[in-house]
């Protein structure tokens, strides 16, 4: 993974390192419905995926699997131009699209007023916070009705006036509406948006086939006309140099993974844009950025357990980028400029939980690197950033995460940074989520960070480092209405397998029995690449909890939850089924204790956490579950690492393991990738969700599960359910409110299920 706090994410994941909210639809359940549930499922015909065996042998070993024929060997295109997938193949998925979409036609009313609730949830009229930079103020905005932001900016002066549902102060400038960009477009994602430092032209990035190949486009700012430059197959990062006319951006390749970085001059043509760099290991992820002081770009090289970082002279950017510490195997680092010195965030040395070390600019080498705040086992350094005097690190300890702010001096040439004092930002809940945003300019003394619980609405809140008072602006509107204390929130400890203890976080209704079993309950957990689970508020869960479901996060091993450790080495490559046996052992203990009862469980996963739920579903105990949801699961786990074309595949051999290159590796995988461990028993009731111009999880893995689950399963008359978006790609709709449609189709199967097994009562939702 990146160092802890890597704006450059990639991997498995459901967009932002967040997991999907889920919520339940609701709908009139009439007396004869359980009665005509299996004449209904006997009704429809399943479609019936053709076999075509294909052996694959490799280290003596000799697999056949009868639906490889799914993968379209023209992907690459795919992703590009979703209408060259080759016909037999889309014409299965259709087939699918209209089975599941037969069999949850019992759900449409409910759907339909689960996707009005979840929407009545949602401030129509909304806006970002203002982020301060030079004589304005830029943030995003809503208005009713939009599906995408409108970036506006105002004079810093009028800060104090903007609220984010009033008028909008007089000097409120519109400088770019997405929804406009959006018009005629299945789909569409805007990406990044940054105005240069004279605030004249704004750059910004669009994706309008889901699959993450963007364009970078640039507008006048004060006039609105569009500039004829168009930089292709970008990324979505890109950052300007000082001078306002030039732009550092990455490219992606063929196989989909960012390879070179390239300086764009305005008015130019892009075949003429200089490589700065050029990343040849395939193993390695390739992004870029800028230091808090904008002095420095950043050209960030990493995998999953190394990095490696250059940094380009933002007021030169024609000079060489200039290398900070080659490339250690296993040695994880990221930087921020602090005076004349460099601060880096470190697992070098043994800092297994990462530290903080400071270097001289003009001696960058790690022999020149020296300790600022001192590694503590236990207690992850999970970001860091800083002002002119000021370094603010996140923290995370017992699961819980905290700010640390400490009063500093700026290095001035040849001397060290030295920390005068500290002190800890104290939150009281149980268990609560931080998001922090970090300081608008260097010379701020403010810190802008987020709070959020299970209970309680994300409040996005500025705190004066100085005088440590903190300023409340903005706090999360539920038009619908929300009380926090109509709910209780408990965090648990699950003791696993082996002794570990797993922190689960359980939210419900105070009035849902949470000692007699009674209640069903969905079991959520990711568990892959470090990245922690927050304990955070979500609208769309509360469609769930409100109807009697207990919602639960199994922050299990391969996460960094209880520190580095708990990810690496105990929760990847081969300790990956610790991953699986916490999350087994949670939905065990929350039976054990009358959270909930054996044959009343859904777990759910997005990305790698569907693969977790695949994993768990043929490893766990007969009984115990009534469904599964694996939305964009990675479940062809095997296939997927010995195919080194695949965009994620050489970078992800440090998680995983090689399977090609090492037979134990191949072993190990094969014997829990959800996909290859599939097996003639009981299965419970299963959805998958796919996107056709998916590059992380592709689209044939959640089809080929399913074709093999139909297959293998003992219950013929069992449930397993694809749904592929034709038209997006691994974060499904790209409109806030269209993407509560495919929420509500979801969590729709949900409740289908729990009220067909009797785990809720026929209610009238």
């Amino acid at each position: 993974m990146p160092p802890p706090s890597s704006s450059v994410q990639h991997g498995r994941f459901m967009g932002a390192s967040s997991p999907l909210p889920l919520s339940v639809p609701g709908f009139k359940i009439f007396r004869s419905f359980r009665k005509s549930f299996m004449s209904t499922l006997r009704a429809e015909v399943a479609p019936v995926a053709k076999e075509e065996n294909k052996e694959i042998t490799m280290h003596g070993r000799t697999r056949v699997d009868s639906f490889q024929w799914l993968k379209d060997d023209n992907w690459q295109q795919v992703l590009r131009e979703p209408h060259v997938l080759r016909a037999d193949i889309r014409e299965h998925l259709d087939k699918e699209n209209t089975y599941t979409e037969s069999i949850l036609a019992p759900t449409k009313k409910l759907q339909a007023k689960l996707f009005q609730e979840m929407k009545g949830r949602i401030s129509e009229v909304d806006s970002s916070v203002p982020s301060l930079d030079g004589p304005y103020a830029y943030y995003s905005r809503y208005a009713t009705g939009n599906e995408h932001p409108i970036i506006a900016r105002i004079d810093r002066g009028d800060v104090d006036s903007w609220s984010p549902e009033g008028t909008a102060p007089s000097s409120y400038k519109e400088i770019l509406d997405a929804n406009k960009l959006a018009e005629g477009k299945e789909f569409f994602k805007l990406g990044g948006v940054e105005q240069s430092p004279d605030h004249k032209i704004i750059a910004y990035s669009v994706d309008v086939k889901g699959s993450e190949y963007f364009d970078i486009r640039f507008r006048d700012a004060q006039t609105g006309a569009q500039l004829p430059d168009v930089l292709v197959n970008c990324s979505s990062s890109f950052v300007w140099a000082a001078d306002s006319n030039q732009m550092i951006y990455t490219i992606i390749d063929d196989n989909h993974r960012e390879k070179f970085v390239y300086r764009h001059v305005l008015g130019t043509e892009q075949d003429k844009d200089p490589l700065i760099y050029e990343e040849e290991d395939d193993g390695f992820f390739l992004g870029v950025g800028k230091t808090e002081s904008e002095r420095y770009i950043v050209l960030a090289s990493n995998d999953h357990s190394t990095s490696e970082v250059r940094l380009l002279d933002a007021k030169n950017p024609q000079l060489p980028p200039v290398l900070v510490q080659k490339r250690i195997e296993g040695v994880l680092y990221e930087v921020s400029d602090h005076g004349d010195a460099l601060l880096i965030l470190t697992n070098h040395g043994g800092a297994t939980d990462f530290k903080i070390v400071q270097t001289p600019l003009d001696r960058l080498g790690v022999e020149n690197w020296k300790d600022l705040v001192a590694h503590k086992a236990g207690t992850l350094i999970s970001g860091m950033t800083n002002s002119n005097g000021l370094i603010v690190r996140s923290e995370k300890v017992n699961a819980l995460p905290r700010l640390v702010v400490s009063q500093s001096e700026c290095a001035a040439a040849g001397a060290a940074v030295a920390i005068s004092s500290e002190f800890v930002i104290e939150f009281e809940e149980e268990a609560y989520s931080l998001g922090m945003s970090g300081f608008d300019e260097f010379s701020s003394k403010t810190l802008r960070f987020s709070y959020s619980s299970p209970t309680t609405p994300t409040s996005e809140i500025d705190y004066d480092c100085t005088t440590r008072e903190r300023i409340v602006r903005k706090t999360q509107k539920l038009p619908s209405g929300h009380n926090p204390a109509d709910y209780v929130c408990r965090r648990l400890m699950v003791p696993s397998h082996d002794g570990a203890k797993v922190p689960v976080t359980v939210l419900a209704r105070r009035d849902t029995c949470l000692t007699d079993g009674s209640a069903p309950l969905v079991l959520y957990g990711y568990g892959s690449y470090g990245s922690s689970m927050p304990a955070s508020f979500s609208t769309s869960r509360l469609s769930l909890v409100d109807r009697g479901v207990v919602y639960a996060v199994s922050h299990v091993r391969g996460g960094a939850d209880c520190g580095y450790e708990w990810y690496d080495p105990n929760g990847k490559t081969v300790n990956k089924k610790n991953t699986f046996l916490d999350f087994i052992a949670s939905a065990e203990y929350l039976v054990d204790k009358g959270f909930t009862s054996d044959g009343k469980i859904c777990i759910s996963g997005g990305s790698a956490g569907g693969m977790l739920v695949g994993a768990t579903m043929n490893m766990a105990r007969q009984g115990l579950l009534c469904s599964v949801v694996g939305e964009v699961p990675f479940v062809d786990v095997l296939n997927t690492m010995c195919d080194v074309s695949l965009p994620l595949t050489p970078p992800e051999w440090p998680e995983w393991g090689n399977p090609i290159e090492d037979e134990e590796a191949y072993k190990y995988i094969e014997s829990y990738s959800p996909y290859d461990a599939l097996s003639e028993r009981k299965y419970p009731a299963v959805l998958a969700t796919a996107g056709l111009t998916d590059p992380r999880v592709t689209y044939w893995e959640p089809a080929k599960w399913i074709a093999k689950l139909r297959k293998v399963r003992t219950d013929k008359e069992g449930v397993s359910l694809l749904h592929t978006n034709m038209g997006a790609g691994h974060a499904g709709k790209s409109g806030r409110f269209d993407r509560l449609e495919e929420v509500a189709l979801v969590h729709g199967f949900v409740l289908y299920m729990f009220q067909k097994t009797g785990s809720l009562p026929e209610l009238d939702l």
